[in-house]
């Protein structure tokens, strides 16, 4: 269902511009350099570290995204949560000499999946860059939109981040850290994935799977320790989806034996596949990136909204080179409304991974776009 249409006020002038740079690609160590100079664009080249960790301004749109789960407390009880900052450049000309010139948007989703009281919490925000209230720096991950952040720091081994925020409304908070155990896996073609059958639909996109997670959980004013693991994307591209493409389907799922897995599609209006493609890394292994041909998505379960309508697939079979996973929800009702920021509405949520007898394998997150309508621009 599309949202309606709305007044062109300011906050939705700034919506439109993130609407034509967020339908682009799907949703989906470190060496000492100075960032680059000139705007590098979506490229094959190197990625360079740490300056690519952080903003590329001079692309369309960009994400850093952390999904994970963890246990709270001394307790089983075990929950989800979402963290994931968006940049985008609007239409407005680099040249605009005004200060006020809203070049560069800042949004941020924050979601927690409670397993225990079988609801999902949601929040979100939204701010032109600069003044104080939203940056995001070239020469690292730092970023932060009010009082909510995400920042990188050098660490033994590789990174650390540290996420910081609050929701008022939806009763949580988050002062978390996530330790990297593994190095960087760089997707598609050392970082350059291609994301649909024309060359230009492609991004530059790395993980950073299987990161240790441990700090504060704030659930209704308790304060509980969490201890858990999480999966970090970073991507920022230029291109826009294939005009047969209406949305998206993609996982990361951290295995149980430290293995990684990346599947996504591009679906078409009648469910077929558009462009497919994913990775697989075992640890101390080279990364088996798949081909286009190399996936299939296909849709078990559904689950419909109460709220949108939307018809959600929240069980998957999903077949690789490396083999034939069972991608199941761990709570139906995980659909986000983002329209008072990026304008959409869509699924993402906590799920398990099975093998194809149903034996567990890992936990992660699945994420569905284009469901309750058509991402266009």
């Amino acid at each position: 269902m599309s949202p309606p249409p709305t007044p062109l006020t300011t906050a939705n002038l700034h919506r439109r511009h993130w609407l034509q740079a967020w339908a682009v690609v799907p949703w989906w160590a470190d060496a000492a350099v100075a960032a680059p100079l000139a705007p590098q664009g979506i490229r094959p080249r190197p990625l360079v570290f740490p300056a690519d960790h952080g903003a590329h301004p001079d692309t369309r749109i960009e994400w850093w995204y952390v999904t994970g789960s963890a246990n709270l407390g001394r307790s089983e009880e075990r929950c989800g949560f979402q963290v994931t900052f968006f940049r985008s450049r609007t239409a407005v000309a680099a040249d605009q000499p005004s200060r006020f010139a809203a070049k560069q948007l800042l949004f941020a989703h924050a979601a927690l999946t409670d397993l225990t009281q079988g609801r999902l919490r949601h929040d979100q925000r939204i701010a032109r860059s600069g003044f104080g209230i939203a940056e995001a720096a070239t020469d690292d991950t730092a970023l932060s939109l009010r009082d909510w952040s995400l920042r990188r720091e050098a660490h033994p081994g590789g990174s650390r981040y540290r996420t910081r925020l609050a929701s008022n409304s939806a009763g949580f908070a988050f002062d978390f850290t996530f330790d990297t155990t593994q190095p960087l896996l760089l997707q598609g073609d050392a970082g350059y994935s291609r994301k649909g059958p024309k060359p230009a639909q492609a991004s530059h996109y790395y993980s950073q799977p299987q990161l240790a997670v441990s700090g504060t959980l704030t659930r209704d004013g308790a304060a509980l320790p969490v201890r858990g693991t999480a999966w970090l994307d970073h991507e920022w591209s230029d291109s826009l989806l294939d005009p047969n493409a209406v949305g998206w389907d993609w996982v990361g799922m951290n295995l149980d034996d430290g293995s990684a897995l990346t599947a996504f599609r591009l679906r078409s209006a009648d469910g077929g596949t558009v462009y497919a493609g994913g990775s697989f890394r075992s640890p101390g292994r080279a990364t088996r990136n798949f081909n286009a041909d190399e996936v299939r998505f296909t849709p078990g379960r559904v689950w419909t909204s109460p709220a949108s309508r939307a018809p959600y697939p929240v069980e998957w079979k999903i077949d690789t080179p490396v083999g034939r996973y069972t991608v199941k929800s761990l709570l139906d009702a995980q659909e986000l409304d983002s329209r008072a920021s990026t304008g959409a509405i869509y699924w993402e949520g906590l799920s398990e991974l099975q093998d194809d007898r149903g034996q567990r394998m890992g936990q992660g997150y699945l994420e569905m776009t284009g469901y309750a309508g058509k991402l266009s621009l």
